[in-house]
């Protein structure tokens, strides 16, 4: 069997993608408890949301702080993260719902 090595940076790479996609799961599955309500969304749009909203919440706080690099795995990082997810949440379901028809008078 042949085993997978990875160099130093690569090995930094992976590690950084796991945790941001760890963190990001976290944000989704807290800012959907927080949020609650009825959707056609599976676990894996939860995810996908969370992961999405953690990204572009410390994204925007590392353009707002513009000091220290930003982590998720600091508490200011995991309230940027799930704020982003919470913001991102409440979007999808405005436009979740400005796209949805439903019927006036149902068929008889």
């Amino acid at each position: 069997m042949v085993e997978l090595e990875l160099s130093a940076a690569a090995q930094q790479w992976v590690n950084v993608v796991l945790i941001w996609l760890g963190y990001g799961i976290l944000a989704g599955l807290l800012a959907r408890t927080i949020l609650p309500g009825q959707e056609p969304r599976s676990a894996a749009g939860t995810l996908v949301i969370g992961i999405g909203g953690s990204v572009g919440g410390l994204t925007v706080l590392e353009y707002v702080w513009r000091g220290d690099p930003i982590t998720p795995i600091s508490p200011l990082g995991f309230f940027a993260a799930v704020a982003g997810t919470f913001v991102l949440l409440a979007v999808y379901r405005v436009l979740a719902a400005s796209f949805v028809i439903s019927p006036k008078d149902p068929p008889s």
